[in-house]
């Protein structure tokens, strides 16, 4: 039995969703696979989206037309922004999201989208014929003819869980692993690496003593992640409160005792665990000298007593899960509903991937996702976006949607993933661009929704919304400059605010500008200001206080962009190039980079290496 379609989207996580939606939106008939629907969306590991640099990625997808930012604000049971201590680039949001309610709202998305086809089936084979996907095969074996196919296997491929010294195939939250598709890729020439990540137990909410523990409310004013809500759809909504708690003295005696008996370290697991958000036992090793670790106590959803324990992943057998828990203040009598694992899975070297995230050797055929070997919801959700959205386009015989560095955080994960590699799970943080004040959540629209709109994905009333809030930015920035305030008013607000007195008058802007003064601090001085949303007033206070200091990261985004103009061929025989290091040849030769800017960021290719290049070229 065959069926036909145009793109084939394999698992339906956060990169699947992506890639199938913008693959459908944008007029492809779609057809997304998933073993279980009941694995739609899921969330094995902490229920939240968001957080540092991941937010701004949130942002980035709903700029673009992807659907992650409002499935977000519609299931928010805490929002906060991080990093508010330190200056615009950085801040970033983070919400605590109803973990079933999430994946409800995306199952019914993907059910109601025209276009698109949701099938829970096992893919185990991918055809190809002269060097491009051509179909994929069911484990039931019905074949499905496609012209592009996008991999979105997340944690399921050849998994296995690990639980002291117990280990076991299987998929995350006992979902069944996938087997046969490694095998099929391996069988194409697509090299696997083995990559690790883990997860916390779940305690029951009603178990838990929160009188001695730390409280940590929600922020009063919520920006909501999507264009599509309403700034007021948080006013009278009510936040659950998460706690943190902290490991003590006890807790990391009971662990190092039984640190043997960890599958991390008794020698079952061989894959690489996440740098960045390591297991409790690999902290206590790595960090000897802290006698405390923070743990977030957070809830899973309304309508469940489930309790996430952030910061408390392990793979120590379940008796010490038990040992260590009650080991915790207010955790005494806690009660462990899911315990917590370690996974182990398969995924690929993310440099045999164009920037466009089609497979170099295999036309059609796209990865995205923990596939590529990154981790978080939002990294996968980025990814997903991009493949399915470049596979539709080129269907129609249109140009790749390639974002630089410059200009999204998006391009950054990209452009690290394929020209970098990766040889951890990896994971997208504000420190990773060289750009952060350009690339700001509350600007992520005007980076990147006209581009969304051009390659079909943003619809009319979406672009329509971002134009007219493009112009209520810029005419609020030109009020403030044109609006001059005189020394007779100024003095007494000064004199209020501990400022010291001044013989001239400044301009809002300038006011605004100064690091004690806020816009809404200004609002004596400035009677006839208009009544903007929360989100224009945003860009428009980070537009006038940085812009100094974004001005010239524009000028250097413009110096770097010289670079990045300057293309280089694809059957360029970097080996032949006399003056080219040996190394920087087999590099350039393995990643094939598609601009000399690209070239300049592989490891091992130095200042000289670009140099040659350049005169080779004929481009210095």
């Amino acid at each position: 039995m065959s069926e036909l379609t145009d793109i084939v989207i394999i698992g339906a996580g956060h990169a699947g969703i992506e890639a199938a939606l913008a693959a459908a939106r944008t007029g492809a008939d779609t057809v997304l696979f998933t073993m279980s629907l009941e694995s739609i969306a899921n969330m094995p590991c902490n229920p939240s989206i968001g957080g540092t640099g991941k937010g701004h990625l949130v942002y980035e997808i709903d700029a673009l037309g992807g659907e992650m930012g409002r499935a977000a604000d519609l299931v928010t049971l805490q929002s906060r922004t991080l990093n508010l201590g330190k200056g615009a680039a950085v801040h970033s949001k983070r919400i605590q999201a109803d973990r079933k309610k999430y994946q409800n709202i995306m199952k019914h998305t993907l059910e109601t989208t025209p276009n698109l086809r949701l099938v829970q089936a096992e893919i185990v084979d991918i055809e190809v014929e002269d060097g491009a996907v051509s179909a994929v095969r069911t484990q039931l074996g019905e074949v499905w003819k496609c012209k592009a196919a996008v991999i979105c296997t997340g944690t399921y491929l050849d998994s296995r869980v690990f639980v002291g010294d117990v280990n076991y195939e299987s998929g995350p939250d006992g979902f069944l692993a996938s087997r046969g598709l490694s095998a099929s890729l391996a069988s194409l020439g697509v090299k696997l690496m083995r990559f690790k990540t883990g997860t916390p137990s779940r305690v029951n909410r009603r178990s838990i003593d929160f009188s001695v523990l730390e409280r940590q409310d929600g922020e009063e004013v919520i920006t909501p992640y999507s264009y599509k809500t309403a700034d007021s759809f948080f006013d009278e909504k009510a936040q659950i409160p998460c706690h943190i708690v902290y490991t003590n003295a006890e807790t990391h005696r009971i662990i190092r005792e039984n640190i043997n008996r960890s599958a991390m370290y008794s020698g079952q697991i061989h894959g690489t665990g996440p740098r960045y958000c390591p297991s409790i036992e690999d902290k206590l090793t790595r960090f000897a000298d802290k006698e405390r670790h923070q743990l977030f106590v957070e809830p899973v959803g309304e309508d469940t007593e489930e309790m996430y324990i952030q910061g408390f992943s392990t793979s120590l057998p379940v008796d010490v899960q038990r040992d260590m828990l009650h080991s915790l203040d207010g955790f005494a009598n806690a009660e462990i509903m899911r315990y917590a694992y370690a996974i182990e899975y398969d995924c690929i070297d993310p440099t045999e991937l164009y920037a466009s995230l089609e497979f170099k050797a295999i036309r059609g055929l796209y990865g995205a996702g923990q596939f590529n070997g990154t981790s978080g919801y939002e990294e996968a959700a980025a990814q997903g976006l991009i493949a399915g959205l470049n596979a539709s386009l080129a269907l129609r015989g249109k140009d790749p949607l390639i974002l630089s560095r410059s200009e999204s955080y998006i391009g950054t994960l990209i452009d690290d993933l394929v020209t970098k590699g990766t040889n951890e799970p990896y994971r997208m943080m504000t420190s990773r661009s060289e750009y952060r004040l350009l690339l700001r959540q509350d600007n992520a629209d005007a980076r990147l929704t006209k581009k969304g709109y051009e390659a079909g994905l943003v619809s009319e009333e979406q672009y329509k919304a971002f134009l007219e809030k493009q112009e209520q930015v810029e005419n609020e920035i030109e009020r403030l400059k044109s609006t001059h305030i005189s020394p007779l008013v100024l003095n007494p607000f000064f004199k209020e605010h501990g400022l010291a007195e001044v013989n001239s008058g400044f301009s809002l802007a300038e006011l605004l500008r100064r690091p004690e003064l806020s816009y809404e601090m200004l609002a004596p001085l400035d009677k006839n200001r208009p009544e903007l949303s929360p989100r224009v007033l945003l860009t428009v206070e980070v537009s006038v206080k940085y812009e100094g200091y974004i001005k010239r990261q524009i000028a250097e985004v413009e110096r770097h962009a010289r670079l990045e103009a300057k293309s280089l061929p694809e059957d360029l025989d970097y080996l032949s190039i006399k003056g080219l290091r040996t190394e920087a040849a087999q590099k350039l030769a393995k990643i094939r980079p598609a601009t000399i800017g690209q070239a300049s960021r592989i490891s091992g290719v130095n200042p000289a290496d670009v140099s040659v290049l350049l005169i080779y070229l004929g481009l210095k």
